[in-house]
């Protein structure tokens, strides 16, 4: 039986040894994925993102234990951690902080390391995720790693993006600049027992109130990547201005609340025809990505590689500026 037969049919291990398969890019991962891809298309991502510090782990690990008590969801979590130097593997400190979820058949937790990318998400994440998506999971979380405002990675992969915050962490806007504000449908303020949550909600409140953009452009790798805002979803539907939620994730305060507002935000999607625009984005951004990846691949087979490091040593020496050096190369390769 393949890997992607048994994925299907519940096989726990098998889907362990696939998501080890696809981060790393092996051949059965990616003939996996292919025969996996007309299943899936259901899950509702939500992205978890925020400032190192804020609790998205404890939050995480509530709303999972909500979606599997309350509504009976199967949940797969993908926590995106930063590498380790050493080993290029995984650091799971933060793990611990969800082992209320142990053995639960109904949750599924994966930890992978972003092995230098750029941003909160690795390379590998959106195909974990189309895994976990046809594997039957009902939500799938992704917990980035909280690398501040180039966590716009987040936006083209979920649904519903919560970027969290938490008072008593420095200047009141350093952490809501423009770049990952605007990526949330929910702004969670975590850890609301402190002192200043008053002040932190204040600045938010100003911040939305400042502007509600009609379509979000992210600069992703070099490549423009549109969200479109709520008036491309809809003309005829209210414009969704992000919730501001509270909550003390170590002691279960506002969850239900939380998982209340991003249940209203899945309805607006669904109600305004944002799913659709949103799902078409986040396809067409991946068929970029890969298109951009295997067209790089296929000129450094053509280039031979004495003449790349020529060009690219007479670049190091200042001779050579980069764009001239990209005409030569496209130049050669074309002869």
């Amino acid at each position: 039986m393949t890997y992607s037969q048994a994925v299907l049919n519940g096989d726990r291990l098998a889907l362990s040894r696939l998501l080890t398969q696809v981060e790393n890019d092996a051949p059965e991962g990616r003939a996996a994925l292919i025969e996996l891809f007309p299943h899936t298309g259901k899950a509702h991502l939500i992205g978890v993102t925020g400032a190192p510090g804020t609790g998205k782990s404890s939050l995480v690990n509530q709303l999972a234990l909500y979606y599997r008590k309350t509504e009976n969801k199967r949940v797969a979590i993908v926590a995106v951690d930063p590498s380790s130097p050493f080993t290029g593997g995984a650091v799971l400190g933060d793990r611990v902080r969800m082992r209320d979820l142990a053995g639960d058949t109904g949750v599924f937790i994966r930890s992978m390391a972003t092995r230098g990318s750029l941003g909160g998400l690795a390379k590998s994440t959106a195909n974990m995720v189309q895994v976990f998506d046809a594997a039957g999971f009902d939500v799938i979380i992704i917990e980035t790693v909280g690398a501040g405002q180039s966590e716009v990675d987040v936006a083209r992969l979920a649904h519903t993006t919560l970027v969290v915050e938490a008072p008593g962490l420095g200047d009141d806007i350093q952490a809501i600049k423009a770049g990952i504000l605007e990526i949330a449908d929910i702004l969670v303020i975590n850890k609301a027992d402190r002192p200043g949550v008053e002040m932190t909600e204040k600045a938010l409140k100003s911040m939305l109130e400042l502007a509600h953009p009609t379509e979000r452009i992210f600069q992703h790798h070099g490549s423009t990547m549109r969200i479109a805002g709520p008036k491309q979803e809809a003309s005829s539907t209210p414009m969704w201005i992000p919730l501001i939620q509270r909550t003390v994730s170590t002691e279960g305060k506002g969850i239900v609340e939380l998982a209340q507002a991003i249940a209203r935000h899945v309805a607006h999607l669904t109600h305004s025809g944002g799913w659709t625009i949103r799902e078409r984005a986040r396809l067409e951004v991946e068929l970029d990505a890969l298109i951009y990846e295997e067209l790089v691949s296929r000129f450094r087979q053509d280039i031979p590689q004495k003449q790349y490091d020529d060009v690219l040593e007479k670049i190091i020496q200042r001779n050579l500026s980069p764009g001239e050096a990209v005409k030569i190369l496209m130049n050669g390769r074309l002869k």
